[in-house]
C-alpha cells in the first residue's frame, strides 16, 4: 500500500507500501528458497511438514544454478493468477474505494496542517478555488527532477544487483546506486541554494506540487496498465491479475515494467519521493528560519530533519535489500505502488517538519537525549533485523548464519526463528515503530496530525501482519502454525 519505506514506506505503499523505502515493512514471511530446492507442485495436504534445526546443518551446502530443464519446470510449475486469488484491500470495490480515498486523504492533510490552528476542532479546512491546485512551474519542477533522478539512476555508477528468481527463474538486474544519487542530488540542491535559489517554494506551493504528482501518478497508471494489457502471462503479478480492471489498474497487473532496461518499479520506489522526501524537509527547515526570523532551524526541526535522513540513506545505502521484499517479489506495479511512491511518501512523511514551520516546539535537554535514545535503538533493531532477514533470504547456506534456527515446510522454504526474528515475528515493524515515535515526539502535544504517521504506521503494520498471517497459514500450513507457536508475539514483545 502506501509504504514508508525503504525497505517502510511502501507500499501500502501496499502503503501504499514504501515506505514499504522500504525493505523493512514488506518482509512478510521471512522466508527463503533453499537454492537447491526444485519448485514443488504439491497438495496443500502434503504440507505440513516441518522440523526445528539449525543452521549449520546445511553449512556445507553450496547455492546451485538452475539448470535449463529446472527452469522450464519452475515456469510450469510457477502459479498462474485465476479469478479465485484472494484480494486484497477489500477486493473490487475496497479498490475502487482506495482509488478515491487515498488521494482524498493526502489534499485533507495539506489543507489541515497549513491552517493557522490546524486543530481537529477546524475540521473540515477550507476547500480552496480549482485554479489554487496548479502551477505550471511547479509542475515542471517535478518534472525535472524526476527526470535528474532518471538520469542519475541510469549512470554506470555502483554494482549491478540480482533481484530474486522469477516464475521463469530468471533473475533480473538492478542498478543499486541511490547511496550515489542522494549525493549527487545534495551536492546540486547546495549548489542551487548558494546561487540564490529559493527552496522556500516548495513550503509555498506545497499543494500544487502535490497536484503535479499526482497528476503524474495517474499517467503513469495508466501507461502501466495499458503496457500490461500486452505482457506475457509469466510476467504478471499474481495479486493483480484479477481480471477485474479497477484492481488490476489499483494493485499493478505488470510484475516488473521496464523500458529496455530501465525498471520502472525500482527507480519509483527508491529514487524521486524517497530522496524528495529528504528535499522537502530541507526546504521546510529554511522555511522555519525564514517565517520565524531564525539564524538557525530550531532543535525540533533540526533532530526530525536528521533522523529522516538517516533513515533514507540507509535505505539507500542497503538498497540491493529491498529487493527481496514484498514489494518486488509479488505486487505488480500499478496506482498502489506509483501514488505511494510518488505523492504518499514525500508528501505525507514530511507532516512533522511542515507543522514545525509555524509551530515551533522548544526542546529541553532530557527530551531530546530521550528522543536520540529511542532513535538509535529503534534504528538498531530495524537495521540489524532487516539485515538478517536479507542475508537468510539470499544465501541461506552461508556459514555466518549457521547459528540460526529455522523450521522447515514443505515446499522447501525456511521460517526463521531465532535471532531478532525469534523475538517477534516482525522486528523490523517493531524497529520502524520506535523510529516512528523518535520521529514524532520533537513536535509535542499540542496537536494530533504531527502524530498522523504514528497512527498510520500503526493501523498499517497491523494490516500487513494480518496479510502476512493469512497468506503464510495458506502456504505453509501445520509449519506456520509450529511457527506462530515458537515465535509467539507479532510485533510488540509481551503485548502484541
Amino acid at each position: 500500500m502506501l509504504s514508508p519505506s525503504q525497505e517502510t514506506k511502501a507500499a501500502e505503499n501496499s502503503s501504499i507500501n514504501r515506505h514499504e523505502k522500504k525493505e523493512e515493512n514488506n518482509t512478510a514471511s521471512k522466508v527463503t528458497e533453499k537454492s537447491e530446492a526444485k519448485v514443488q507442485a504439491e497438495p496443500e495436504k502434503n504440507q505440513g511438514r516441518y522440523n526445528l534445526r539449525r543452521r549449520k546443518d546445511d553449512g556445507d551446502a553450496k547455492p546451485a544454478e538452475a539448470k535449463p530443464e529446472e527452469k522450464e519446470a519452475i515456469m510450469a510449475a510457477a502459479p498462474v493468477a485465476t479469478l479465485s486469488t484472494p484480494l486484497d484491500f477489500g477486493g473490487k470495490i475496497g479498490a475502487f474505494f482506495w482509488l478515491l480515498f487515498l488521494p482524498a486523504w493526502v489534499l485533507f492533510l495539506i489543507l489541515q496542517v497549513s491552517l493557522e490552528d490546524p486543530s481537529l476542532a477546524n475540521f473540515p479546512p477550507p476547500l480552496p478555488p480549482l485554479v489554487a491546485f496548479w502551477d505550471t512551474q511547479a509542475f515542471g519542477f517535478v518534472i525535472l527532477w524526476i527526470l535528474f533522478q532518471a538520469l542519475l539512476y541510469i549512470l554506470p555508477f555502483g554494482k549491478l544487483s540480482e533481484g530474486m528468481p522469477l516464475k521463469t527463474g530468471e533473475r533480473l538486474k538492478y542498478r543499486t546506486n541511490g547511496f550515489f544519487a542522494i549525493v549527487v542530488s545534495a551536492v546540486a540542491v547546495a549548489a542551487a541554494v548558494h546561487q540564490g535559489v529559493d527552496l522556500t517554494y516548495i513550503h509555498s506551493h506545497f499543494l500544487q506540487l502535490a497536484t503535479a504528482s499526482f497528476l503524474i501518478s495517474i499517467l503513469l497508471s495508466i501507461y502501466l496498465y495499458v503496457r500490461s494489457r500486452n505482457a506475457p502471462p509469466e510476467q504478471l503479478a499474481l495479486g493483480g491479475n484479477s481480471g477485474n480492471v479497477i484492481y488490476d489498474f489499483f494493485k499493478g497487473h505488470e510484475l516488473n515494467p521496464r523500458i529496455k532496461g530501465f525498471d520502472l518499479k525500482f527507480f519509483c520506489e527508491m529514487r524521486p519521493g524517497l530522496i524528495g522526501w529528504c528535499l522537502i524537509n530541507f526546504a521546510m527547515a529554511l522555511a522555519e528560519m525564514k517565517q520565524q526570523g531564525l539564524d538557525a532551524p530550531s532543535p525540533a526541526m533540526i533532530i526530525v530533519n536528521l533522523f529522516q535522513l538517516i533513515y533514507v540513506v540507509d535505505g539507500l545505502w542497503n538498497e540491493e535489500a529491498i529487493l527481496t521484499t514484498m514489494d518486488f517479489m509479488h505486487d505488480g506495479f500499478g496506482f498502489m505502488l506509483a501514488f505511494g511512491d510518488l505523492v504518499w511518501v514525500p508528501f505525507t512523511y514530511t507532516m512533522q517538519t511542515y507543522y514545525l514551520v509555524n509551530h515551533p516546539n522548544p526542546l529541553s535537554v532530557p527530551a531530546l537525549t530521550v528522543i536520540i535514545i529511542l532513535k538509535l535503538v529503534g534504528f538498531y533493531i530495524f537495521r540489524k533485523s532487516n539485515s538478517e532477514k536479507n542475508a537468510f533470504r539470499r544465501n541461506p547456506s552461508d556459514p555466518k548464519l549457521s547459528h540460526l534456527k529455522t523450521i522447515h515446510t514443505a515446499t522447501g522454504r525456511n521460517l526463521l526463528v531465532s535471532g531478532w526474528w525469534g523475538v517477534v515475528r516482525h522486528p523490523n515493524y517493531l524497529g520502524d515503530l520506535i523510529m516512528a515515535l523518535a520521529w514524532s515526539l520533537p513536535c509535542g502535544f499540542s496537536h494530533l496530525l504531527p502524530w498522523y504517521y504514528m497512527i498510520y504506521f500503526i493501523i498499517l503494520l497491523v494490516h500487513r501482519d494480518s496479510r502476512d498471517m493469512s497468506e503464510c497459514r495458506r502456504k505453509y500450513g501445520s509449519a506456520w502454525d509450529e511457527y506462530c507457536r515458537t515465535v509467539c508475539y507479532r510485533i510488540i514483545p509481551c503485548v502484541y
